[in-house]
């Protein structure tokens, strides 16, 4: 079978094999796929010798000996040697923890896995840093997460996941549930506990845990957009108030709606960049196009556009011929998240051109309200038609 690049290197395992094989060669896509997210390219022996493993003929044990012994008697030495000697044992490390369903939910555990996934690689696995970090950061234009301060490490950690484990699911929304995962997943990473291999680290303790509480999670995600994971982490805990830039986790939200939900969000890394081109500046949700064309005629004699997108659908429906403030529409829709409805809702009706505020050149008055533009009032009359 003809070799691919990146995640799709077993990808006629996972289409055609046996149950096993499938199983394995999603782990190793995972195992394989968050190399990226420091910039790192596995080498082809070790998709060999995965294979190997895929197929049964060896087990994952013998896989990391015989990496183990490929580099240390290799004769011909190229330049990238050791970062491809690291992504192939990190990802051989990864793929046997993936493979058992063990957890061990508390900071000794998420130090732990640090050094069973780097067991090989650094010096330092498993062990907290003891200096602070800055990282420059593409999409925040060469800024840097404000990451925790050493001497706290370990307090951070233990706190964190001691709420996290007595936290309560039950009654939660889907939505209520994606934010909350994700804040909790976002607050482990910024810690940032070691000196290298934070994401990938975090990103295997939350397919653990996640796990661990019942989600039928699709490793698919992260060997397919490790990098968007990244810079969703990075978003999420970056703050300006100069540039006018607050957190963002609405990126990170969408990550977890598609590995949970089945959502469709378009994953790519332009998007998260703080000050994005015109054409990257908006998201989109490929599974509920924003629109299909209607021979409807509008107001202004041109064929009117006609939205699929169910959120924008009960706005238009909620303020008719009204003006209501965001609290009334909360209301008036039946939710409770502000914020939800802020970034699901009412920012995607506005960029769609349905609603307008009342008071466009002031967004913060204190009694701005929310009504539909022509557009929002035809899409309301051919709804209230029907």
């Amino acid at each position: 079978m003809a070799e691919k690049q990146g995640y799709l290197d077993f990808d006629e395992y996972i289409r055609q094999g046996e149950p096993n094989q499938k199983e394995k060669a999603a782990i190793w896509q995972t195992a394989i796929g968050l190399q990226a997210v420091d910039g790192l390219k596995t080498s082809d022996y070790l998709k060999q010798t995965a294979r190997r493993h895929i197929e049964g003929e060896i087990g994952i044990d013998e896989v990391r000996n015989l990496i183990k012994t490929y580099y240390q008697s290799k004769t011909k030495h190229d330049s990238d040697d050791a970062d491809k000697q690291e992504a192939d044992k990190v990802s051989a490390n990864i793929t046997k923890i993936l493979s058992s369903a063990t957890l061990d939910f508390s900071a000794n555990g998420y130090i732990a896995l640090h050094r069973r996934v780097f067991d090989g690689v650094f010096k330092h696995a498993g062990k907290l840093r003891d200096y602070d970090i800055t990282k420059k950061e593409w999409v925040l234009e060469g800024d840097t997460v404000h990451y925790l301060n050493w001497e706290d490490l370990r307090r951070a950690l233990d706190y964190d996941i001691k709420q996290e484990r007595e936290f309560s699911y039950r009654g939660l929304s889907q939505d209520e549930l994606i934010i909350h995962i994700a804040r909790f997943v976002s607050g482990i990473w910024q810690i940032h506990a070691f000196g290298e291999g934070n994401t990938r680290t975090t990103a295997i303790f939350s397919i653990l845990y996640l796990r661990d509480i019942g989600f039928a999670v699709d490793n698919n995600m992260f060997a397919r957009h490790s990098w968007y994971f990244r810079n969703a982490l990075v978003r999420a805990n970056y703050k300006n108030a100069i540039k006018g830039i607050d957190y963002s986790p609405i990126y990170l939200e969408r990550f977890f709606r598609n590995l949970l939900l089945g959502e469709q969000w378009d994953l790519r890394n332009r998007y998260l960049h703080i000050h994005p081109t015109a054409e990257w500046s908006v998201q989109p949700n490929l599974a509920t196009p924003s629109s299909t064309p209607s021979s409807t005629p509008s107001s202004t004699g041109k064929n009117m556009v006609i939205t699929n997108d169910r959120n924008i659908i009960r706005i238009v429906q909620a303020l008719g011929n009204e003006q209501l403030s965001v609290k009334e529409l909360i209301a008036s829709i039946g939710l409770k998240d502000r914020m939800n409805f802020l970034e699901y809702s009412l920012n995607p009706a506005i960029a769609a051109g349905y609603v307008r505020m009342l008071y466009p050149q002031s967004p913060r008055h204190p009694r701005q309200k929310y009504l539909l533009t022509a557009k929002g009032l035809a899409l309301f009359e051919k709804m209230n038609s029907k």
